[in-house]
């Protein structure tokens, strides 16, 4: 028991440090999409990004993450396996504009890309849609550089209102849903998609 008090600290610190890690990374590739808007704006007079949106999950958020998959409990297995403690969700007019942004994202020659997931060619049994990246970012601290995992949601307008309701409507009914609403929510991601296409027509 006093081992386990005298260790509180040392683990309390180097967990500010690591959630001090990604806020940096955050910021660094906030101001990287910033900028890629601002010049849109400036080169196109339009820019494809409607706005834009982000946080840190919570050290409860993250740990309870990691107990549900069975993960130790350290930082060291945070900073491993959990892959959004970081998260910018990036909102745009069509569907088209994902594509685009996610091509210039993968220009920016030290943002390294993980893994793509498009769950709009893909979309999920549920309904989901979006286009998700997981990026590596350099973070320059005192003790050196270090590379920094964020994720990245981009989605239309329309998408967005969706995933906002099927978020609402899972945590209502403590993520068990109706068979009738989830076939409801389906229905709509059909309308939503469907509406994404008329819109560009």
């Amino acid at each position: 028991m006093n081992e386990i008090v005298e260790a509180l600290p040392r683990i309390q610190i180097q967990l500010e440090k690591t959630m001090l890690l990604y806020q940096a990374a955050l910021e660094e590739v906030l101001t990287r999409i910033n900028i890629l808007n601002r010049e849109f704006k400036i080169a196109n007079s339009y820019s494809p990004i409607e706005h834009i949106s982000s946080r840190i999950k919570t050290p409860k958020s993250i740990f309870k993450k990691m107990q549900k998959n069975n993960i130790e409990m350290t930082t060291e297995n945070m900073v491993k396996h959990i892959d959004d403690i970081a998260g910018i969700r990036i909102v745009c007019k069509f569907t088209s504009d994902i594509y685009a942004i996610v091509n210039l994202l993968e220009k920016q020659h030290d943002l390294k890309i993980l893994v793509h997931k498009d769950y709009i060619k893909n979309q999920k049994p549920s309904g989901y849609q979006s286009y998700h990246l997981i990026v590596s970012v350099p973070v320059n601290l005192a003790e050196g550089c270090i590379n920094t995992k964020v994720e990245i949601q981009i989605r239309t307008i329309a998408m967005d209102f969706w995933a906002s309701i099927e978020h609402k409507i899972r945590y209502k009914y403590e993520k068990d849903i109706p068979p009738h609403i989830q076939r409801e929510l389906r229905e709509c991601a059909d309308i939503v998609k469907f509406l994404d296409k008329k819109m560009i027509l």
